[in-house]
C-alpha cells in the first residue's frame, strides 16, 4: 500500500468526514456516549484527515492549549486503515503541524492498549491510569526538538 495522504482539514466535506470516522470508531465501535465524543474544542481545533486515494480512513485533532502546549486527541482510524501505518502517519503529521504552530510540547491521553504505539513514536507516559468515557487511559507527552 502507498503511504496515506495526510491533509489539513479546510472544507466542509473533509470536516464532515472527520466526524463520520470518529462516530464509527468511538461511538459505534468503542461505545463512547455521543454526548462525550464531541466537545467544545471541536470548534477551535485543527484537524488532519488521512486518505487512501480519495477515501478518508483516519483523523486526529490538535488543540492549542496555550503556553506552547498542544493536545493531540480524538485520533481514530477505520478498520480498513488499520495496520497500514495510517495512525503513525497521523501522529507524525500532528508533530509537523505543532511545529508549524510554534508549539514546544504535545500532550495526549492514550488508551492504555495504545501506549506501546505512542511510545514507538517518541511519546512518554506519566502519571497514573485514569478512566475517560469508561476506558482506561494514561497521560503522555512529546517534546518537539528544536533543530
Amino acid at each position: 500500500m502507498d503511504k496515506p495522504q495526510i491533509l489539513r482539514v479546510r472544507g466542509d466535506r473533509d470536516r464532515a468526514a472527520v466526524f463520520v470516522i470518529r462516530g464509527a470508531v468511538f461511538v459505534a465501535e468503542q461505545r463512547v456516549p455521543i454526548a462525550e465524543e464531541w466537545d467544545e474544542r471541536d470548534t477551535t481545533a485543527e484537524f488532519l484527515l488521512a486518505k487512501e486515494g480519495d477515501v478518508p480512513v483516519g483523523t486526529v485533532r490538535l488543540v492549542d492549549q496555550g503556553a506552547g502546549v498542544g493536545l493531540l486527541g480524538r485520533m481514530a482510524v477505520l478498520p480498513e486503515g488499520r495496520g497500514k501505518g495510517v495512525g503513525a502517519a497521523l501522529v507524525r503529521a500532528v508533530g509537523d503541524l505543532a511545529g508549524e504552530m510554534g508549539l514546544k510540547r504535545i500532550e495526549l491521553h492514550a488508551q492504555t492498549h495504545a501506549l506501546g504505539f505512542y511510545e514507538r513514536l517518541g511519546y512518554v507516559a506519566h502519571g497514573p491510569e485514569f478512566l475517560d468515557a469508561g476506558i482506561p487511559h494514561r497521560h503522555m507527552e512529546y517534546e518537539l526538538s528544536r533543530t
